[in-house]
């Protein structure tokens, strides 16, 4: 009998089963998918660790899992080999992943009523993904004069409405951040004239090698030339001492709607241009957004940063920082503004690109000196690209 166990490394604080892929009796190959573990930054699936029956499961759905936990056992005793007369394979568009479906998978096939053996899967396996089903919903057929809906009667009292696992793994995080570091927000306000510019002028290269070239990339880069002036707030607190990072791995909050939130990590960003910066963003995010990302892409951040004004918003504080870091950037939303300019010695009124910048510090580790100076040098790192 082998057990198989939780990974004694994951990405997030708290891990949930999700889906059991697999019921006791079942034989598995070395490998195949057994459990989907969910938590509060990424859902992993739990491969057998040899072939053999899946002899018990120790830990129902719904239960927290922690690492080293057993989940189940495998007994290698009854692997059965098939030598001959192997049975049909589901044909490479219609794979068979009944009961594979994640959670967020299984509420869009709700929702739309679609059938999943009718839906090319691009996950990992064949694996149906969030994206596959809302690009199959948009391409299904209308059907003329459809029977109305009913109108979902009228709640007068409040309903209760459960707590998904990344949704209760945030709200620790977050009481833990606020409870564990001292956090100070400074705001300043920055240009974006240079850099719409220069993207304006080098989008279509960017385009012919297939690479996005977001304002995020120029964001992305500004922070890592900040650290050289100011290069503590690329560091852990610890009670002894300050730990001050070399390389410049650099988190990006990327929204998932009714999902929540994931960071993917970009990293040495010290080392890249801005062509490989706006290519990892690229691929990390659409990854995000189709539910494709490892633990590893989400794994040894040394800051964050939030882009939160393109959901609309002109200024958020603090943005509360992502524990062990020591501080976080957040971006607020671009737009016109009239601004005062000195011209040949004369003030002028001008209408330029302009967004409210903050960084949010652990007051253990910065103080509003060193804050000030790092926002300086990102400011002019924006205002004077010389990328």
């Amino acid at each position: 009998m082998i057990d198989v166990l939780v990974p004694l490394e994951q990405e997030g604080t708290e891990a949930v089963i999700s889906n059991w892929l697999k019921a006791v009796g079942d034989q598995v190959a070395l490998n195949d998918p057994l459990v989907e573990l969910e938590t509060d930054k990424v859902s992993v699936e739990v491969p057998a660790p040899v072939a053999g029956r899946l002899a018990e499961i120790l830990v129902a759905a719904g239960s927290q899992a922690t690492p080293g936990m057993v989940l189940a056992r495998i007994d290698t005793a009854d692997a059965r080999v098939e030598v001959a007369s192997p049975q049909p394979q589901a044909a490479p568009d219609q794979p068979d992943m009944s009961g594979w479906h994640s959670p967020a998978v299984r509420k869009a096939l709700a929702e739309t009523g679609l059938d999943p053996a009718a839906i090319t899967g691009s996950g990992r396996g064949g694996r149906l993904t969030r994206a596959d089903v809302d690009r199959a919903a948009a391409s299904a057929p209308v059907v003329a004069s459809p029977a109305p809906r009913p109108k979902p009667a009228p709640v007068l009292q409040g309903q209760s409405v459960p707590h998904d696992t990344m949704r209760l793994a945030i709200a620790r995080n977050m009481q833990k951040s606020v409870s564990e570091a001292p956090q100070v927000t400074a705001v300043f306000e920055a240009d974006f004239s240079a850099i719409m510019a220069h993207r304006t002028a080098h989008r279509k290269t960017f385009e012919a090698q297939g690479i996005a070239l977001s304002y995020t990339a120029y964001i992305v880069l500004a922070a890592a030339q900040a650290m050289q002036s100011v290069p503590q707030v690329n560091s852990r607190w610890h009670d002894s001492h300050l730990e001050l990072f070399s390389d410049i791995n650099i988190g990006v909050g990327t929204a998932l709607g009714d999902r929540g939130l994931v960071v993917p990590v970009l990293r040495r960003v010290q080392d890249l241009s801005l062509q490989g910066v706006a290519a990892q963003l690229q691929d990390l995010t659409g990854r995000a957004r189709e539910g494709r990302l490892t633990p590893e892409d989400m794994r040894g951040g040394t800051f964050t940063i939030s882009n939160h004004g393109v959901s609309g918003s002109l200024l958020a504080a603090p943005i509360l920082i992502h524990q062990q870091q020591s501080a976080i950037l957040g971006i607020g939303k671009l737009e016109k503004r009239v601004v005062v300019r000195e011209v040949g010695g004369i003030d002028t009124i001008q209408i330029r690109p302009m967004a409210y910048v903050s960084l949010t510090i652990d007051h253990r580790v910065l103080d509003g000196h060193q804050t000030n100076a790092w926002l300086t040098r990102f400011v002019d790192a924006l205002e004077n690209w010389r990328g």
